[in-house]
């Protein structure tokens, strides 16, 4: 247990992520405690930031300095000097330094596009928020890659949309996201698609004289639709939205157990130039372990299917920390996809969520390690190289598996448009179905609002009407 005192709500979040990124396995409570494992004391006035950590068995440290007028200022110095007493007293350092956020790659992002130069953003990233060499030089790599993406694309005009498919075969081990079993939901599918299609007219009525540069159909795995099902879907939005300057419409397929030849002929008919097949992993008892009821085969099958149907822009993710797995296990992954030769790879590192089964029957896995390292994650950039993939998209979550990160590789002109859009909240992402998220950007504010749509595919084809209704009055008020 680690306990901590703070008195100002304005830097709350940031102690406890920094601390918890240090302690990931500790509980940290802000009510007192008996016999704390660290006892961390912060207090802001209006001078000084005053800080200390003590322990029952270690030497306390303390830090003190000047509040500065910008409050960021503020923020990552108490984050340097919080870093400085917990890598003293675990002998730890970490990759990313004090950047504890989702989208590290936002800072060195908005330096490029200053025209600062690429020594000064290492120099900053390094001395500011003590990222390690290797990472600065990645977060650098995928800024540049970026940048040259996004200068293409008319944020004022353009926009992406997002429809969400929240079925899926079955529920995976480690995931979280708003999924529902087809086997168990067959018959409301084409009832959520009526009311999934209301949502979307009443966006293409709002959005009339602008164009999207991206679609994106997520879930969920939209592949456990039927043939039909997708005619219907494909045909509803060629009706109502104007393709002529779309860069790129991506579907997640998924599941090699989602994926047959009728569904992916009738995706490419419709013009889709970019799928997922995600295998996470190829080591079948890891497979079998994390619930995909599918075997190394059929991934392999599935993809040789859909390059025969004429996809040339596949993507194949992988998650690395997967439970029992080592770096031999993630290095045959590696050469299997390898020999398949996607154009895109995803590399992430295992995020075990609060809802994911992984977390809350964690005893019946506790034989299982979670092993991910920095040589790990370097080999999978080494392999990615190999395949003549470079970094384009990075983002980090809550509760990784080593403090790393999840990268998108691409080899060139297949990098996705709508993966550096989710991130790097530059143009607005409109967003459909249930558990979507809108993000509406107001770049000239600095400011980026969301409108989310009810999470249970019940409740979204009973309340659908209410959906819009949230979005008019958002778009009335702003």
């Amino acid at each position: 247990m680690i306990f901590f005192s703070i008195n100002t709500k304005d830097y709350e979040n940031d102690v406890r992520v920094m601390t918890q990124a240090f302690y990931p396995d500790t509980r940290i409570t802000t009510e007192n405690c008996d016999n704390p494992e660290l006892s961390i004391a912060v207090f802001v006035d209006g001078k000084k930031v005053k800080g200390s950590v003590t322990g029952a068995d270690i030497t306390g440290a303390s830090f003190e300095y000047d509040v500065y007028e910008d409050k960021k200022r503020t923020r990552n110095r108490l984050k340097r000097e919080l870093y400085g007493v917990y890598s003293s007293l675990t002998g730890k350092s970490l990759p990313w330094g004090t950047l504890t956020g989702i989208r590290p790659v936002k800072i060195p992002l908005a330096m490029v596009e200053e025209g600062v130069d690429d020594k000064t953003i290492i120099r900053h990233l390094e001395e500011e928020y003590l990222v390690n060499e290797k990472k600065s030089l990645l977060s650098l790599e995928v800024a540049a890659n970026e940048n040259k993406l996004l200068k293409t694309l008319d944020y004022k005009n353009g926009y992406s949309l997002y429809i969400g498919i929240p079925f899926c075969p079955t529920t995976c081990l480690y995931c979280s996201f708003t999924s529902y079993p087809i086997s168990m939901w067959k018959d409301k599918v084409d009832s959520y698609l009526d009311a999934l299609f209301k949502e979307l007219k009443y966006l293409s009525e709002h959005l009339r004289g602008r164009r999207p540069d991206s679609i994106y159909i997520g879930g969920g795995t939209p592949t456990t639709l039927l043939p039909y099902q997708f005619e219907r879907l494909f045909g509803f939005l060629e009706s109502c939205f104007d393709y002529s300057n779309l860069k790129e419409f991506t579907i997640e397929a998924g599941r090699p157990d989602s994926i047959d030849r009728d569904k992916l002929e009738v995706i490419k008919k419709h013009g889709i130039g970019r799928i997922s097949i995600n295998p996470q992993t190829m080591n079948q008892k890891t497979l079998d372990l994390i619930g995909r009821r599918h075997t190394v085969e059929q991934i392999c099958d599935t993809f040789k299917m859909a390059r025969d149907c004429g996809f040339d822009n596949i993507n194949m993710d992988m998650i690395v920390g997967l439970p029992g797995e080592d770096k031999e296990d993630v290095r045959n992954t590696l050469e299997q996809i390898m020999k398949l030769s996607p154009d895109n790879l995803t590399v992430h590192s295992l995020a075990i969520k609060r809802a994911a089964r992984l977390n809350y029957m964690k005893e019946a896995y506790a034989d299982y390690r979670i092993d991910n390292t920095d040589e790990i994650i370097t080999m999978t950039k080494e392999y990615a190289d190999m395949m003549g993939m470079t970094p384009y998209y990075l983002y980090r979550q809550k509760n990784m598996a080593g403090n790393f990160e999840n990268v998108g590789y691409a080899k060139e002109g297949k990098k996705g448009v709508y993966n550096i859009l989710i991130m790097e909240e530059k143009q607005s992402i409109y967003a459909a179905g249930a558990g979507a998220q809108s993000k509406i950007v107001f770049p000239d504010e600095n400011r980026v609002e969301r409108i989310e749509n009810v999470k249970d595919v019940s409740n979204y084809i009973e309340r659908v009407d209410e959906m819009i209704e949230r979005k008019r009055s958002f778009f009335n008020e702003n």
